[in-house]
C-alpha cells in the first residue's frame, strides 16, 4: 500500500484486518489533505449539480463508518467517536440565501432529506450564529469524525495487526505475472498485489495507466480555533458574500473553520485566503471575536477530472489505483478500503 492518508490507512486495515500482510509506505504518514481535513461525513451537504453518483456513493457513509468504528474498537479498546448532527445551512445576506435555495433544490431533487427552519421557532439551533441570520435549513444525515483520532486508532490497529510502515518514498513500481514490487532511495520490496493510494501526489515512475483517470491538486486551508462549542449542534455551512464557509464544533470549544478552494499546488497558507476565511467566520459567528487561534493546516485533495472517485486497475499486473476523492476522501474511506480487498482478493 502506497500513501498513509486516510484512504491508505483504511485499505491497510481493511486487507490486514482479512489475513493479508501488508507493508504500508509513506515518508509522512497522514500528513497531507488527511490532515487538513475537517473530518465531515456530509453526504447532503456535499451535494452538488452533476454529482448523483457521488451522493449515492456516500448515502451509507455514516453506516459505513460506525461498522468501522466497531471493528477498530474490538481491536484496540478504543471507540472512535462519530457525532450525527446534521447540518444547517445558511445565507448571510439576500445573494447568499438566495444560493441556500438553489442548494436546497439541487439537495431535494437528490433525495436529501431536509426541513426549513427559523430562529424564532427553533432558538436553540442557531446558538452563536449571527442575529443577522433568521432562517436556514436543516439537513439530515450529516456527521463528522475527528481525523486526528481516527488516525490514532487506525494506526494503533495496523500495529496490533503487523502492519509494517515504511516512512520512505517509493520511486518505482515494477510487476510479472507472480509478483509486485515498490523501490524507495535504500530498498526494494515485493509483495503479489499493491495500491496506490497517493492522494494528488505524482504516481512513481514506472505506473502506466490507462489515461481514462487523472487527478489535480486542489488547495485547501482550515483554521483550528478554540472559544464556541455548537458540538451538540448541527454543522454549520454557509454562503457569506459568495464564498462557502464551514465550521465544526467539538467538545469543549474546539472549532474546525473552512473552507477555501483554490486549483493550486503551491505549499502554504496565503494570507489573503486565511484573512477572507476569518472574515466570512466573523459575520456568521461573531462569538468567535474572542476566540484563541491554536492552528492553521493546509492540504492538497485529489480531484479526478469529472470529481468522481474511482479504482484503476492499472496495466502493470497486480498493481491499482485509488484516488479522486477530492473533498469525500474521510466519507468514503471505508468504501475505498472495500474496494482495494475485492482487488486483492478477485480470482486470478
Amino acid at each position: 500500500m502506497v500513501g498513509a492518508g486516510i484512504i491508505g490507512l483504511t485499505s491497510a486495515f481493511r486487507l490486514a484486518r482479512a489475513g493479508h500482510s501488508v507493508l504500508l509506505f509513506d515518508p509522512h504518514p497522514a500528513q497531507g489533505a488527511t490532515w487538513a481535513a475537517a473530518g465531515m461525513l456530509a453526504p447532503s451537504a456535499e451535494v452538488a449539480p452533476g454529482e448523483e453518483s457521488n451522493y449515492a456513493l456516500q448515502k451509507s457513509a455514516v453506516i459505513k463508518w460506525h461498522e468501522l468504528a466497531d471493528e477498530l474498537s474490538l481491536m484496540t479498546g478504543r471507540r472512535l467517536c462519530i457525532h450525527e448532527t446534521g447540518t444547517l445551512l445558511v445565507g448571510l445576506d439576500a445573494s447568499d440565501r438566495r444560493m441556500t435555495d438553489q442548494f436546497v433544490d439541487v439537495a431535494r431533487d437528490f433525495g436529501v432529506d431536509s426541513l426549513d427552519v427559523t430562529r424564532d421557532r427553533l432558538p436553540d439551533l442557531f446558538s452563536a450564529i449571527s442575529p443577522r441570520i433568521s432562517s436556514g435549513t436543516l439537513l439530515s444525515g450529516d456527521g463528522w469524525i475527528d481525523p486526528d483520532e481516527a488516525v490514532s486508532i487506525l494506526s494503533q490497529a495496523l500495529d496490533a495487526l503487523g502492519v509494517r510502515i515504511i516512512t520512505e518514498k517509493v520511486l518505482r513500481i515494477t510487476s510479472d505475472r507472480t509478483s509486485v514490487s515498490a523501490t524507495t532511495c535504500d530498498n526494494s520490496y515485493s509483495g503479489v498485489a499493491g495500491i496506490l493510494a497517493t492522494g494528488s501526489a505524482a504516481l512513481p515512475g514506472g505506473a502506466v495507466i490507462s489515461g481514462q483517470h487523472t487527478v489535480r491538486p486542489v488547495h485547501g486551508v482550515t483554521l483550528r480555533v478554540q472559544g464556541v462549542d455548537r458540538s451538540a449542534l448541527p454543522i454549520v455551512r454557509a454562503f457569506v458574500r459568495g464564498h462557502n464557509f464551514y465550521m465544526v464544533s467539538r467538545p469543549g470549544g474546539y472549532c474546525v473553520l473552512g473552507a477555501t478552494q483554490e486549483e493550486r499546488a503551491e505549499p502554504g497558507i496565503q494570507v489573503g485566503e486565511l484573512a477572507r476565511m476569518l472574515r466570512d467566520a466573523l459575520d456568521i459567528v461573531p462569538e468567535l471575536e474572542t476566540a484563541t487561534v491554536l492552528e492553521s493546516r493546509f492540504g492538497l485533495r485529489p480531484a479526478s477530472q469529472d470529481l468522481r472517485p474511482f479504482f484503476e486497475v492499472l496495466a502493470n499486473d497486480g498493481w491499482a489505483w485509488s484516488s479522486g476523492h477530492y473533498r469525500h476522501g474521510v466519507t468514503l474511506a471505508p468504501l475505498a478500503a472495500q474496494w482495494a480487498l475485492d482487488f486483492v482478493e478477485a480470482p486470478a
